[in-house]
């Protein structure tokens, strides 16, 4: 605008004095002006821009007024709880035929060879298949009424997902079998949902099914193998009364027997997703259409504003299919029309199928978040600029990029165009495709450092979760424009969440804590033939009793902060909850893995701990000036005191009580893992069978604290 003064004297000139008063101001002064004009119009045009909040952040949930403590999402607005987002998407089914219309038959399902380019399977093509696979499905006997399992046993690719289609477009159930189940586990779940079709990847997977049918009573009568089957693997399958053939040979069946889809309706079961708890068989969650669809369009609600997914999206599929996260991501992604393509099953290639797909949205754990950070937090030996520059001056400029990013994130700007994106963090966006704008994690805590420093580097949005299979994958997320790390968002818009006293261990809901529970379109059906265990997950009133201990924050956010589950008195009483001092303990760059024990007949804790294998030998050095080999360094009892030093530290900040804080470990050079049976398939811990495995060890421990 012109200055006051410079209009009070123009209104008395005429054009040509005008013209000449123009003209008397020097070219370098029009200049000046003119580039700064120039400045301010191109900063006002191109100044990143904060993220719309969906809420108020300060208010992210709403505790109705006499309600017993319910807390709801403030974008359901007094309304029912959210079932669908899309009138033409109330089932799995409608969603994929959504995807295909508004994708306009585009890309769906991707795949690759070693070192070769992704090939895609357009939305109709994998419709067909699906179509097909489904009709041969009901030539072999399956339909909604009668015989409606249909197992999965299989690593995450296209025929994973075609064969799941297969089942939501003929109203049949998928049965995912993990890849790491015992032969007992699978003959249990076979037995429990009396299945007769199987659907593998590979041989071993068939062989190992005929393994556990062996001699047995069963219902197995067909293995679909992905690929061809060996004649001897066939004349095992007769042997066993189970015939064995190609996935291209069931869908040449279909075709030739093709029957019309039987749509689904949304309280139609869908899939029945068995959960490896810690302690006895498998359960089997029964998830309705209406279950999943819930959870997608939740999702989608909360991103719509801030990242609106569309048919341009491109995610990569890694995390088991036979877990509901990676299931409802990809719901999310059809019926959006978008791609998803498969990493090519080995996750140490993983960043080369990053590189290769350029995925736009990557879901994540915290293990593999963690491996990230580990290697992201390091100076960068990019920075050429500085030639011979010393570490500390890496470091130093590393940290200053940080507070300036971390500054823009807490205004609720995400951007990856930065200079300090340019400058530092370009090549972690690179390693990741480059194109990655949404990022998703949980299955376990995450830690607020690892997830505000990733959210800063990577430059897009970074949601965490929580939830269970009970609740069909999550109950909670962090909300877009919320930069904090230290909960796990408010209730999604499908649900409620409560929290109900925990006395023993004075948690109480009138002061905010309590154990976590759930209700909504989410919430499982039950547990598959098991009503004693349904009864003690669903209470009467239909609320989902999840074993976690929460704390609702002032702005309406949950964090949880303990385990109710796995729970244990020491000797003068004090109850521990062991979970949460392991994730505490995990924090430290040398430990790995930990395993916390007590009993009434102890007076404090102890500890086994798994070193590193990737960062201990640094560590040492680095701490300690000790080197040596992995075996070696564990082995010194200055690497351990170190250990146990760091932990407690780690303990005291993370706000532990001393009873809670190990007094003695254990250094072990072997991982906890589902091969050793220490292990669940979803990664947890299996305590009765640590206890046992570690018994003399821990006998040690306490016997050396006694003395």
């Amino acid at each position: 605008m012109l200055s006051q003064d410079f209009q009070e004297e123009i209104k008395f000139l005429d054009l040509e004095d005008v013209s000449q008063y123009i003209r008397n101001i020097s070219t370098p002064m029009l200049v000046s002006i003119g580039a700064v004009a120039a400045a301010t119009t191109y900063y006002l045009a191109t100044r990143p821009k904060a993220l719309p909040p969906v809420c108020d952040l300060h208010m992210q949930s709403i505790e109705a007024p006499g309600s017993d403590y319910v807390h709801s999402s403030v974008l359901l607005k007094g309304e029912s709880y959210l079932t669908h987002i899309y009138e033409d998407a109330r089932t799995m089914y409608e969603s994929f035929v959504r995807g295909a219309r508004v994708s306009n038959n585009g890309p769906c399902l991707g795949f690759r060879k070693p070192k070769q380019p992704y090939e895609w399977m357009s939305y109709n093509e994998v419709m067909n298949r699906a179509e097909n696979l489904g009709s041969a499905f009901l030539h072999k006997g399956h339909s909604k009424t009668t015989n409606p399992h249909i197992g999965i046993f299989s690593q995450n690719r296209p025929e994973w997902t075609i064969t799941e289609l297969a089942c939501y477009t003929y109203s049949l159930v998928s049965i995912p079998f993990y890849d790491t189940l015992g032969t007992e586990a699978i003959f249990y779940i076979i037995d429990k949902a009396s299945i007769s079709t199987i659907v593998c990847d590979v041989s071993h997977k068939a062989s190992l099914v005929l393994n556990c049918v062996k001699d047995m009573k069963h219902s197995v009568k067909t293995i679909i193998l992905m690929e061809t089957p060996s004649a001897s693997l066939v004349e095992r399958g007769q042997q066993a009364g189970v015939n064995i053939l190609s996935l291209q040979e069931m869908e040449a069946i279909g075709q030739a027997n093709y029957e019309q889809p039987v749509p689904p309706q949304p309280d139609d079961m869908a899939v029945i997703c068995f959960t490896s708890g810690t302690t006895g068989n498998p359960k089997g969650a029964m998830l309705t259409h209406r279950n999943i669809v819930s959870n997608c369009s939740s999702f989608i609600k909360l991103t719509e504003i801030s990242c609106p997914l569309n048919s341009s999206d491109v995610h990569i599929s890694y995390l088991p299919l036979a877990h509901m996260f990676e299931r409802v991501v990809q719901g999310v992604m059809l019926v959006q029309g978008a791609r998803i393509g498969f990493f090519q099953g080995d996750v140490r290639q993983l960043l080369d199928d990053l590189i290769a797909l350029k995925p736009t949205v990557f879901p994540v754990v915290p293990r593999l978040v963690n491996r990230m950070y580990d290697k992201v937090s390091e100076p960068p030996k990019h920075l050429q600029i500085f030639g011979q520059a010393n570490t500390s001056v890496k470091r130093w400029l590393l940290e200053l990029a940080y507070r300036r990013k971390h500054a823009e994130i807490i205004k609720g700007i995400v951007r990856t165009d930065s200079i300090w994106d340019r400058l530092i963090f370009r090549k972690v966006q690179a390693s990741l495709g480059g194109h990655v704008r949404l990022m998703v994690t949980g299955a376990a805590p995450i830690c607020p450092t690892v997830l505000s420093f990733l959210r800063v580097a990577i430059g897009c949005q970074f949601y965490e979760g929580y939830g269970q299979t009970e609740c069909t994958a999550g109950c909670t997320l962090t909300l877009p424009g919320d930069c904090s790390s230290d909960h796990v968002g408010p209730p999604l818009p499908c649900n409620s969440i409560k929290l109900v006293d925990v006395q023993e261990m004075n948690y109480l809901a009138i002061n905010g804590e309590g154990e976590v529970c759930v209700k909504g379109s989410n919430v499982f059906q039950g547990y598959l033939n098991d009503p004693e265990k349904t009864a003690e997950a669903i209470d009467a009133d239909g609320w989902l009793h999840t074993g976690d201990i929460g704390k609702w924050l002032p702005n309406g956010a949950l964090k949880i902060v303990d385990r109710k589950k796995h729970i244990f008195k020491l000797a003068q009483g004090e109850y521990i909850a062991p979970e949460k001092i392991e994730n505490i303990y995990t924090r430290s760059d040398a430990v790995v893995q930990a395993f916390v024990h007590g009993d009434s007949l102890q007076a404090c804790l102890v500890a086994v701990v798994v070193p590193d294998p990737d960062f201990l030998c640094s560590w040492a050095k680095r701490t300690l000036g000790l080197q040596g080999s992995y075996e070696e360094l564990c082995g010194k009892a200055e690497v351990k005191a170190a250990i146990l030093e760091d932990m407690l530290r780690l303990g005291k900040e993370g706000g532990l009580k001393s009873f809670e804080q190990v007094k003695a470990i254990h250094v072990h050079t072997e991982m906890f893992s589902i091969e050793n049976g220490l292990l669940t398939p979803t990664m947890k811990a299996k305590r009765n069978e640590m206890r046992q495995y570690f018994r003399s060890q821990i006998d040690e421990l306490y016997a050396g604290i006694n003395m």
